[in-house]
């Protein structure tokens, strides 16, 4: 879990201080609406299963924490969850808010993962995790859109 904190928190720092920054670019309207399609994108985006090529072929080197959190922050870079911090960030103005947000909720999406994940699997199909995903973020985007 330590490992999966330090890869989070620099992993949404830095998505963070990306989306501030192109709303310093774009506006907050533009913003907005971008931010509004976005979240609709990722509803679509959710439904599509992660790839796990390769994982776990090679014994890790440097211990549990490190190869945690280096194999986290890489996993993570480009995924949803970086890209909705980026976009969450772009869209309110508390840089600190958003990341501690974004990191406590991946915390919270992987504690359950990591200490009960086997049992977790056989009772969750991951398609209905999918699916309530996917129509979070489709809500949000909605709402974002309007309220933009």
């Amino acid at each position: 879990m330590a490992g999966i904190l330090v890869a989070t928190l620099a992993n949404h720092a830095a998505a963070g201080a990306l989306g501030a920054w192109i709303t310093t670019l774009v506006g907050a309207g533009t913003m907005a609406k971008i931010v509004g399609a976005s979240f609709i994108a990722m509803a679509i985006w959710v439904l599509i299963p992660d790839k796990l090529d390769g994982v776990g072929e090679e014994k890790p080197r440097g211990g549990v924490f490190l190869t945690t959190a280096v194999l986290f922050f890489i996993a993570e870079m480009g995924d949803k969850t970086q890209v909705a911090t980026v976009m969450l960030a772009a869209r309110y103005e508390s840089l600190v808010g958003v990341v501690l947000g974004t990191t406590l909720g991946m915390l919270l999406a992987n504690a359950p993962v990591v200490f009960f994940g086997d049992a977790l699997a056989k009772r969750v199909p991951l398609g209905i995790v999918r699916k309530v995903t996917a129509a979070a973020f489709a809500i949000l985007g909605v709402v974002a859109l309007w309220m933009g």
